[in-house]
């Protein structure tokens, strides 16, 4: 069951703000959704974003002026919270880049963070069936992008489900968390201390493993004044050389000037769009 908790006139459509009782976490979780004007008229292709580090399913629907786009090429937009909330789990709201507002997009195994910290079921299954069950969406046509934490997420989960996801766009993602502070934290505790379980959910080492699954292509935009990036918590040249050795068509742009923030993402978001309308229109 879906609880709306706002709907708002927005370029033609309706930007929505909704909440349910998810199984896979245990818990409520909120999840936001733009549905176009063409949706009015009949299914439209889906186009999932995943948002960062502290982050929620409010974010990219506030910042990134992607409901343009998404009117004018006929995509729904929907946006996840980053996290299970309210869990009350000991430390989880201790730091900003673990627990709850860094659920990484994975299913944690280790206690107690398995109890609640399901996100890839949650993201790759339950929500991406109750959007195809409860709005106006194409099911066959679904695309999947994502920043920082979110880009990882969206590299990853888009590899490990290609038959769910058609399409995959990145800004600024966390490339090969297992070479990088971010992902190792997170994964030594949501995952525990074998490395080989950690390769599952980085996109450089999957892409190793499974080669090119992404024949139109994967578009990924970093900014070059990012300090994360100089910070190696991102490594797209990883990411980069791993899909040239496997054969994986990959577009990394490199912009000179821009940082981390949506004022990069903004800028770009129209390319993107284009992108995935692209790819989930034939």
């Amino acid at each position: 069951m879906i609880e709306t908790i706002s709907e708002h006139a927005c370029f033609g459509g309706v930007q929505g703000f909704y909440s349910h009782r998810s199984s896979a976490i245990g818990l409520p979780m909120r999840f936001s959704v733009y549905q176009p004007p063409q949706a009015a008229r009949g299914p439209v292709p889906v186009l999932f974003f995943l948002a960062g580090l502290t982050a929620t399913e409010e974010t990219f629907m506030i910042k990134a002026g992607a409901q343009r786009f998404a009117a004018e090429h006929g995509l729904i937009l929907v946006s996840s919270d980053t996290s299970p909330r309210h869990t009350g789990i000991e430390g989880a709201t201790k730091d900003w880049d673990f627990g709850e507002g860094a659920g990484f997009y994975i299913d944690a195994t280790e206690a107690p963070w398995r109890a609640h910290f399901q996100m890839e079921t949650w993201v790759a299954v339950e929500l991406r069936e109750l959007i195809c069950a409860r709005f106006p969406a194409r099911a066959d046509r679904i695309g999947i992008f994502g920043h920082s934490m979110g880009g990882h997420g969206a590299l990853t989960l888009a590899i490990r489900h290609p038959n769910f996801f058609r399409s995959v766009s990145a800004f600024a993602p966390i490339s090969a968390p297992t070479q990088c502070a971010w992902g190792k934290n997170a994964f030594v505790t949501y995952l525990g201390h074998d490395r080989q379980t950690w390769k599952e959910h980085d996109a450089s080492e999957l892409i190793r493993q499974r080669g090119a699954l992404f024949p139109n292509g994967i578009l990924i935009d970093q900014g070059m004044s990012d300090k994360f990036f100089g910070e190696m918590q991102l490594r797209p040249e990883v990411f980069e050389a791993a899909c040239a050795n496997a054969g994986q068509p990959l577009t990394l742009r490199r912009h000179a000037g821009y940082d981390h923030g949506y004022y990069f993402i903004s800028t770009f978001m129209a390319d993107h769009l284009a992108f995935h309308r692209a790819n989930l229109s034939g």
